[in-house]
């Protein structure tokens, strides 16, 4: 897979991890903004474009933006490194609020299911995963109602952009350092 392709499939990852429980919470927000600035997690892209094309495109119809998101997974052509780095971006983007809703959960286990990767290499390099990869898809049929269960218990709410964010989270800071 190329690159720039796999760079926006990571964002789009980390993004549909952040939305799946139907809200955005800055602190997830916060969390891809330093992982794109500090770790250059998702390459050379201008983040809040491609954040905010992806707020757009989620507000416009948020369950087809998802099963969208999980056809791109189980079409794409991707290495082991490459499915380990979705499952880190998705795990931490799910942490990021400190609170796990079992949606994320389930979102989680839907992605999961999508990736060729065995259970042992994503536990070899992040152990303290093993919560997430406890086993509970038994079928394909099984896979289908936990992905329709997913779609047909979440609400899809309507997203502020990243640039309103950024305002707020930058008035916050402001009001935290005055204090």
């Amino acid at each position: 897979m190329e690159t720039i392709n796999f760079n926006k499939l990571l964002l789009k990852t980390a993004f549909s991890c952040m939305a799946c429980d139907g809200d955005i919470d800055k602190r997830e927000v916060k969390l891809i903004k330093r992982l794109h600035q500090e770790k250059k997690t998702f390459g050379d892209i201008d983040i809040n474009l491609e954040m905010d094309n992806l707020l757009i495109a989620i507000n416009k119809d948020g369950h087809q933006f998802l099963k969208q998101y999980f056809q791109e997974l189980t079409t794409s052509k991707l290495t082991e490194a490459n499915e380990l780095k979705i499952v880190k971006v998705a795990i931490e983007t799910i942490k990021a609020d400190d609170k796990i809703e079992y949606s994320e959960i389930k979102f989680f286990k839907v992605i999961r299911s999508k990736l060729k990767i065995g259970n042992q290499p994503i536990l070899d390099k992040y152990p303290d995963f093993e919560d997430y990869l406890e086993q509970d898809i038994i079928s394909d049929s099984y896979l289908s109602r936990l992905q329709e269960d997913f779609f047909d218990t979440h609400i899809s709410n309507e997203f502020q952009l990243i640039n309103e964010i950024d305002n707020e989270l930058l008035k916050s800071l402001k009001e935290d350092h005055e204090e």
